[in-house]
């Protein structure tokens, strides 16, 4: 039974990660939570205004990753809080987000993404990376 949800979890993440190349606004796509209190109203509208963040909105990032809950990968918050953001994890980051990678967060693993340019992929792990707690 345990494998069949592994290859189901795996089979979701292909087809959703599949390598989406549009380059579409996503300023219509962010949603906001009914119940969000101030603060954390300002923080998602100062997040949409970075540029990382509207890579990630306009990408197919949030159906696996959310900021502050794993879903099929893991949090935002919880890779920044993993990694400095210091050059070496920025590039070593960003190539996972492009080739793809397994093993740092479980079993699962993260599709690659190999219509995106590297450039692109870095400056949404820097904005990840600003996320520290």
């Amino acid at each position: 039974m345990k494998k069949v949800f592994v290859v189901l979890c795996v089979s979701a993440v292909l087809a959703a990660c599949g390598g989406s190349s549009k380059s579409g606004s996503a300023d219509s796509t962010a949603t906001t939570g009914g119940s969000a209190d101030s603060a954390a109203s300002a923080s998602a509208a100062t997040a949409s205004s970075a540029p990382g963040a509207k890579l990630i909105a306009a990408n197919d990032c949030n159906t696996c990753h959310k900021i502050d809950t794993k879903v099929i990968g893991p949090a935002f918050q919880d890779v920044a809080n993993k990694y400095p953001a210091t050059d070496a994890n920025i590039d070593t980051l960003a190539n996972k987000v492009v080739k793809g990678g397994k093993g740092n967060w479980g079993d699962i693993p993260m599709a690659a993404h190999p219509t995106l340019a590297l450039a692109d992929a870095k400056e949404m792990v820097k904005y990840i990376l600003s996320l520290k707690k």
